[in-house]
């Protein structure tokens, strides 16, 4: 059954999220790091700003971080924040990164209604807004979530040897 979960949560987090307006519709508030729309089209690809910006889903499979489990951290595109260590990733089978559990204070969550039939948790980089992933209640333990993010959100860093 729990397979079956990930399956499921999987598709529905590859759901096209595509806004008509083109309207940057990443996290709202205060951010200690803000740049114009314009400026984070210069520094961003058309995909990572799709993604990041406007709250849009990678294709799974696309990102090849989901493959790496080599000690490092991974941190936001946007703004270069520590998110995610290695210790908390793990192999969901959906095609994207997944990991059980943020760094302290460095994700935000927001609730996600854009699907008609399914609530879903949002989230996004604490510092600058952009957009990650959603939140699932099937992940592994020991906190039973899984936070699927989109690849081009992140950078991976590596462990210094």
């Amino acid at each position: 059954m729990k397979r079956r979960q990930f399956i499921l949560s999987g598709l529905l987090a590859g759901t096209a999220m595509t806004r008509g307006t083109g309207a940057t519709a990443a996290a709202e508030g205060k951010f200690e790091v803000t740049r114009s729309e314009e400026e984070w089209r210069e520094m961003l690809s058309e995909r990572e700003y799709h993604v990041m910006r406007e709250e849009g889903t990678e294709p799974a499979g696309s990102s090849p971080l989901d493959k790496i489990y080599e000690p490092g951290i991974y941190h936001c595109r946007g703004c270069d924040q520590a998110l995610y260590s290695s210790e908390t990733k793990f192999d969901s089978g959906t095609g994207w990164p997944s990991f059980w559990e943020a760094l302290p204070d460095a994700v935000g969550t927001k609730e996600d209604r854009k699907l008609l039939f399914y609530v879903r948790t949002e989230c996004h980089c604490d510092r600058c807004g952009s957009h990650l992933g959603h939140i699932f209640d099937d992940g592994p333990e020991p906190t039973g979530k899984r936070h699927c993010i989109n690849g081009v959100s992140l950078v991976f860093k590596p462990a210094e040897a």
